[in-house]
């Protein structure tokens, strides 16, 4: 569930493009106003705000926050950087990142692929897949397999993972759940995740038909399959298949858990804290935070204003909305 607060009624798009532009004037743009305008408002919404604003001014409004990005200093860095992806259609958002994130050797952005092509809705996933190829003249699936920053097997697994397209419905086969389960177990039991079986479930299936073979497991075995692979399989590619089988029927509990481990300790990444923040404030923001609640026994809320500040703590709050 949306966690975003649209006004009722809404201003016009051209409205909220002349509000823009008035906070955007002098050296110190009007953070709050930014705020208070863009976060309130729907992805669509944003859209037709871009539209009204380059009509109007004859510029991009992405142009403009990139310019404040490249001229303040780096406390304003992470507010722009935000800002920036929030504005965004949502796939070209998601492009943005897989692109960024096909380049990188850290493991966490890793999970930038496994959330896009796991935790979207099919058609978004698709959408992400075509915005990509204009963008950047090539597909992700290319650039995945390409990459010198990932090693089979895992390379493997999320080239199927960002060319799948599954079906959406609710239909299950309780007999394929039967029998992909105890494929799993053995994969589990053995060792050997990487088997062609499990990439062709986690890769193909429906998220219906996983939830129902997830369960099946669960009762034949009287454990969580995401535990298991946890215990059994400490490798890269087991790590990141239990981030698959969280996105793909718990989003939840994989987002509550990257939240978490973005603010712990010293410092904060942000990058990381910033992507799922922005990028799940319209889908499942509510549920995460339950999540995070039910588990750590805090509250994002504050957790999230005590470990970032200014500009950019406001925005996140204002994302994540207030605490029922």
């Amino acid at each position: 569930m949306s966690t975003v607060a649209v006004p009722s009624p809404p201003p016009t798009a051209s409205e909220d493009a002349e509000s823009l532009r008035k906070a955007l004037q002098g050296w110190r743009a009007d953070k709050a106003s930014l705020i208070g305008i863009l976060c309130r408002r729907t992805a669509a919404q944003r859209a037709a705000i871009r539209c009204a604003y380059a009509f109007l001014y004859r510029e991009p409004l992405l142009n403009c926050f990139r310019y404040k990005l490249s001229r303040h200093h780096l406390l304003s860095v992470d507010f722009w950087k935000a800002l920036i992806l929030w504005t965004m259609d949502p796939a070209e958002r998601d492009a943005n990142l897989v692109h960024e994130a096909v380049k990188k050797k850290d493991e966490n952005y890793i999970l930038v692929l496994i959330e896009v092509s796991c935790a979207s809705a099919p058609d978004h996933l698709m959408a992400v897949r075509n915005v990509y190829r204009k963008l950047f003249s090539c597909s992700i699936e290319e650039d995945v397999a390409s990459s010198p920053a990932l090693q089979e097997p895992l390379k493997k697994m999320l080239v199927s993972l960002v060319s799948s397209y599954r079906y959406a419905g609710k239909q299950v086969d309780m007999d394929v759940a039967k029998l992909e389960a105890a494929q799993l177990s053995e994969a589990i039991r053995e060792k050997q995740l990487q088997r062609d079986e499990v990439v062709r479930i986690i890769s193909t299936r429906s998220k219906s038909q996983l939830r129902a073979t997830f369960q099946q497991y669960k009762e034949d075995h009287g454990t969580d399959i995401g535990e298991d692979i946890n215990r059994q399989c400490s490798s890269q590619f087991g790590r990141t298949l239990k981030s698959a089988v969280w996105c793909l029927t718990s989003p939840e509990k994989h987002f509550a858990q990257v939240i978490r481990y973005s603010i712990l300790g010293l410092g904060t990444y942000e990058d990381m804290l910033t992507r799922v923040i922005v990028s799940r404030a319209e889908i499942d923001m509510k549920q995460i935070k339950e999540e995070y609640k039910a588990r750590y026994k805090s509250a994002v809320t504050l957790d999230v204003a005590g470990d970032t500040s200014l500009g950019y703590r406001d925005m996140l709050l204002a994302l994540v909305g207030s605490e029922d």
